[in-house]
């Protein structure tokens, strides 16, 4: 099982003990979000669960208790934009800590298991090509070394961030404005040794020098875990994601990073509803368990191929 912490919210940032205490215990229990009272138990046992990606703007809560996964294997998805308070509101201050933040994950775990998220790429009079070109390059220069990897896109409008993105003048460049700034993205990062690709979009920018990502990506997992795995895509994401499948076990309404842009929160005072029943000690993130609950064991298990083929040979 490849373990999804997580699309949803941040967990890293906000509930890091709950996490922990789900590993000590061996066990979570994930709300359905399309059937409210549809409840997972899912095994975190070591044995099963091949790989966790940590999803976040912010690890820092959880650098000091890494040993405390020395059983698994994991790398981390760490978004690191160039948007200011106006955008993020709750994420620090990017030059004075969270670059060195980056710095320091990649000097514990190393540099091929943090991946460095430039997204969602958002132009408006604020934020112009112009200004992300030069934010780009600063931060793309401050990780020079400290990861190997930089994913980009481009922002999606959903239902739940459509007023934001209109009260923000949000505007989407022509396709070839968009290839040039496309172009100049990936020289930068290939000045400073990283390599670029998109996520989940559906223009090509192969001539750009960026090709098509897997967040959750078959091949680092198997270079990170030692072997090979039998996975399929995952169906449950968009026709453009090359992602493979995994078992998500985040919450929607409970991340607090504040970022216009998201989709995964209703509003502010959903995610006030939703973190006002946080506990550390609940199987469940941000949430009780009601007599109308019915909770199911997932049926979870390695993905490891154990037996080897001529090719492995």
């Amino acid at each position: 099982m490849i373990l999804s912490v997580s699309r949803r919210t941040d967990i890293p940032n906000y509930y890091s003990d709950w996490f922990y205490n789900r590993i000590k215990e061996g066990f979570v229990y994930v709300r359905n979000p399309m059937n409210v009272h549809q409840i997972s138990k899912i095994n975190l046992a070591p044995e099963v669960v091949d790989c966790i990606i940590f999803w976040t703007k912010n690890p820092e809560p959880m650098l000091e208790r890494l040993d405390e996964l020395s059983d698994y294997k994991y790398y981390f998805q760490f978004t690191l934009t160039g948007y200011g308070k106006d955008m993020e509101y709750n994420v620090p201050h990017k030059k004075e800590k969270m670059i060195p933040i980056f710095q320091r994950l990649s000097e514990k775990i190393g540099n091929n298991k943090v991946i460095w998220r430039y997204d969602p790429i958002i132009f408006s009079k604020t934020y112009t090509p112009e200004y992300h070109l030069k934010a780009f390059e600063q931060i793309a220069g401050a990780l020079q070394g400290y990861t190997n990897k930089c994913v980009i896109s481009f922002v999606d409008v959903y239902t739940k961030n459509k007023k934001s993105m209109e009260a923000m003048g949000v505007y989407e460049p022509d396709k070839c404005a968009l290839m040039d700034f496309s172009k100049k993205i990936s020289e930068i990062a290939k000045a400073n040794k990283i390599t670029v690709a998109s996520c989940a979009e559906k223009i090509d920018l192969s001539k750009c020098g960026i090709e098509h990502n897997c967040c959750i990506d078959k091949k680092l997992i198997e270079d990170i875990i030692g072997c090979k795995i039998t996975v399929g895509k995952d169906k449950n994401q968009r026709p453009e994601c090359g992602c493979v499948e995994s078992v998500e076990i985040g919450t929607y309404n409970t991340c607090k990073n504040g970022c216009r842009y998201c989709y995964a929160n209703e509003s502010q005072d959903s995610v006030l509803k939703e973190c006002s029943e946080y506990d550390l000690n609940s199987p469940l993130l941000c949430g009780v368990l009601t007599e109308e609950d019915k909770i199911n064991e997932r049926n979870v298990k390695s993905l490891e191929e154990r037996q080897l083929s001529f090719f492995d040979l």
